[in-house]
């Protein structure tokens, strides 16, 4: 029963049973586990299988870090053997064997036939053995009542060694689990609560110039893989309405994409213009400084944990126009400017272009407008923008590794064009050669984070000697660069917290749902590790974790009733149904206007049941001859008609039957007279051809030849 009543839970985790897609079946005489596919009496409700803990685990780890590694215990609920009998057969039974139920439930049916589902009584069931006068089950033995086995409560074992990092250069993590196994819980105790795998950023150097996106490479991986039957060259995509963190695919020359990884490997971008990284198919926070959970921060000019002092901001507004219209330049962008924003002040049909010093266009040149898109320039992303609603824009977070040149393709009357960015502060007065510039440690930052673990760190600076300002590193030599100094602070945890989850979709789309978010209270104790604890640790009200959705009446539906029989019964023909415009729980009937017109079902479709017969000649009754006395005709109708009963023209001329025949009608004998003799005439000579040629039935043949005749 406890099967029963975990499916439809677990079937949500995406669980499935033991030995279904999974090589956790049963084997031999093994004892079958709690998700066994089938029910026997050699099956153990007691404990998880290696592949259900797997896919528990695997499900939460991916939420919230709870851990279900290890097996659960059922907590002790004494129960009346007749609710037991209730609820595992659904009517009501007396239970045969008192002596075994703990083991395997019998029950007695009021047909007096001996039932079992073949698992034993639930865990606390009150049960009678000889020794044991008033007991209950534990652990399919019958055990005194009121006794409770020692409980041990289960406690983490130690971290593993950090595992491999996920990516050789630009930023991977590599991850560490523990078990709850010192000790492991037994006899009912709690199982840890507690994060079982951790994370930690590695290998955060840059790659080398020209190396391929980490995403794109994810990507190309699949070209050569057929998608349904066919090969493509794959892109990333990482267009709106798609999560950050599963691998979608553009097939390059073709207008679709698709999601082929439900996540990207740990260690891959979120998104283009951010540090932050997936792990296991979530988006986490990295700092500046490539640090998971790190809260370094760059300044304004793009130095992490800088003071902003390195740079100085460059604003303007261009409104000037040509009279024929072209190309005009608006501003010049010096190499190493970052935080670059190019905006029109209002909506025209006037274009923003970029090109370099040598005149070589990146974005709307040659009097081509591209389409809007990310380009890739000048060693940083700039995003060209053309919303149908709003002005014109190009933005790109920098630094630039070259000079660039805005320019603006006139159609019109320039509106104006406002630009700002952020330049880095030159240095180069004619006494820069003789002063001398050195690497120095900056005084100490302030902690990452006010608990569960942040970082401090003394950033390497380059200062000139004579006033120790702090000027761009290429000033000092790059070989003699020391490290930056780093160490730990505010490792207490942090107070308990709810954790609120993402609401999950709505099981109706009308007529009232409901939706549901998972709530726990976490706890943070390390900068990517949070620890579950009871409800009761977190003092605040517990949001709620489920709430109706769609309330709004679903629109009118199409309803379509049974098809009717094919008329006619052969040859093509056509089946008619009716169908109804019918509220959604299909108890009201509305006019068929208030339905969409463009999505009725057909109401009429062919239809054959076979060839029909062809058509066949028909004979009518033969009429009457037409001699009252010896031979004569006599005629029948004969039409050639079709199935129906119609009249056709299509049968067959040579089986036509013949519509005419010759008949013949017996004659009355001639009364002869008492007084007259019988006789032939003497002068008829040809009374024997009469009689030969059977023309006795003729009335003067048979007056002529009488004596011949008579008799025939």
């Amino acid at each position: 029963k406890v099967t029963g009543c975990l499916s439809p839970l677990l079937g949500s985790f995406g669980m499935n049973h033991d030995g279904i897609g999974n090589s956790c079946g049963t084997k031999g005489h093994e004892a079958a586990k709690l998700m066994a596919a089938h029910i026997t009496a050699n099956t153990n409700p007691f404990s998880w299988s290696a592949c259900s803990r797997d896919y528990i685990t695997s499900f939460l780890e991916k939420a919230t870090g709870v851990s279900l590694h290890q097996n659960y215990w059922f907590p002790f609920v004494p129960s009346p053997m007749d609710t037991v009998i209730r609820v595992v057969y659904s009517f009501e039974s007396v239970h045969s064997n008192s002596l075994k139920m703990c083991r395997e439930l019998w029950c007695l049916s009021k047909s007096n036939r001996c039932v079992t589902n073949s698992i034993p009584a639930a865990e606390g069931t009150l049960c009678q053995t000889g020794s044991i006068e008033k007991g209950w089950c534990y652990q399919g033995e019958c055990v005194p009542f009121g006794t409770w086995p020692q409980s041990i409560d289960g406690d983490w074992g130690p971290w593993s060694i950090w595992g491999e990092c996920s990516r050789t250069c630009g930023g991977g993590v590599s991850s560490s689990i523990r078990h709850c196994d010192s000790p492991a819980p037994s006899g009912g105790g709690k199982y840890c609560l507690g994060e079982r795998k951790r994370y930690r950023s590695c290998n955060t150097d840059p790659c080398p110039s020209g190396s391929r996106d980490f995403r794109e490479k994810q990507c190309a991986d699949f070209d050569n893989m057929p998608f349904r039957g066919k090969y493509y060259n794959w892109k990333p995509y990482t267009g709106g309405g798609v999560k950050p963190c599963a691998l979608n695919c553009l097939a390059e020359g073709y207008n679709f994409y698709t999601e082929r990884a439900p996540a990207v490997i740990d260690g891959t971008q979120c998104n283009a213009d951010s540090l932050d990284i997936c792990i296991n198919g979530e988006c986490k926070h990295v700092g500046c400084d490539n640090i998971l959970g790190s809260d370094a921060k760059e300044d304004r000019c793009r130095v992490c944990g800088g003071d902003g002092s390195t740079c100085e901001a460059i604003e303007g507004f261009f409104n000037d126009s040509l009279p024929r219209g072209g190309y005009m330049e608006v501003v010049q962008i010096p190499r190493g400017s970052v935080h670059i924003e190019i905006k029109e002040v209002a909506m025209s049909k006037n274009y923003i272009a970029l090109k370099s010093e040598e005149d070589d266009y990146y974005i709307n040149g040659a009097w081509t407008i591209d389409w809007p898109r990310k380009f890739d320039v000048a060693g940083t992303a700039f995003h060209y923008k053309r919303p149908t609603d709003e002005p014109e824009s190009l933005e790109a977070l920098g630094p630039t590794s070259e000079n660039l040149i805005v320019m603006i393709l006139l159609q019109e009357q320039n509106l104006g064009i406002r630009y700002k960015f952020n330049v880095p502060i030159s240095r180069t007065g004619s006494g820069d050669n003789e002063v001398g510039f050195a690497w120095n440690h900056l005084p100490w930052s302030e902690c990452s984070a006010t608990c569960a673990g942040g970082v401090q760190k003394q950033e390497v600076v380059c200062k000139r000697l004579d006033d120790s300002s702090i000027v761009q590193n290429n000033y000092c030599d790059p070989d003699s660069k020391p490290p930056e100094n780093q160490r730990a602070c505010n490792t207490e945890p942090c107070p308990p917290e709810w954790f609120i989850g993402d609401w999950s979709e709505c099981s109706k789309t009308c007529d009232g749902g409901m939706r549901s978010r998972t709530v726990l209270c976490i706890r943070k104790i390390g900068p990517s590790e949070e620890e579950t604890l009871d409800n009761t640790n977190c003092l605040t009200h517990r949001p709620i974790e489920k709430e109706p959705c769609n309330n709004q009446s679903c629109p009118p539906q199409w309803v379509a009733l049974d098809w009717s029989e094919c008329t006619p019964k052969c040859g093509p023909g056509f089946k008619h149904r009716i169908v109804l415009c019918k509220s959604s729980d299909l108890l009201k009937t509305f006019p068929a206007a208030q339905c969409q017109e463009e999505s009725k079902p057909p109401v009429r479709i062919r239809c054959s049941l076979g060839r029909c017969p062809p058509p066949r000649w028909v004979t009518g009754d033969w009429g009457q001859c037409s001699a009252q006395c010896g031979l004569g005709q006599q005629m029948r109708t004969v039409q050639c008609l079709s199935y129906t009963g119609q009249a056709s023209s299509e049968c067959p001329e040579t089986l036509r039957p013949p519509s005419m025949q010759q008949c013949e009608s017996k004659c009355d004998s001639t009364p002869i007279s008492n007084t007259e003799e019988c006789k032939d005439v003497n002068k008829v000579a040809y009374c024997p051809l009469v009689l030969k040629f059977k023309f006795c039935s003729r009335a003067y043949f048979r007056q002529m030849c009488c004596k011949t005749c008579q008799g025939h």
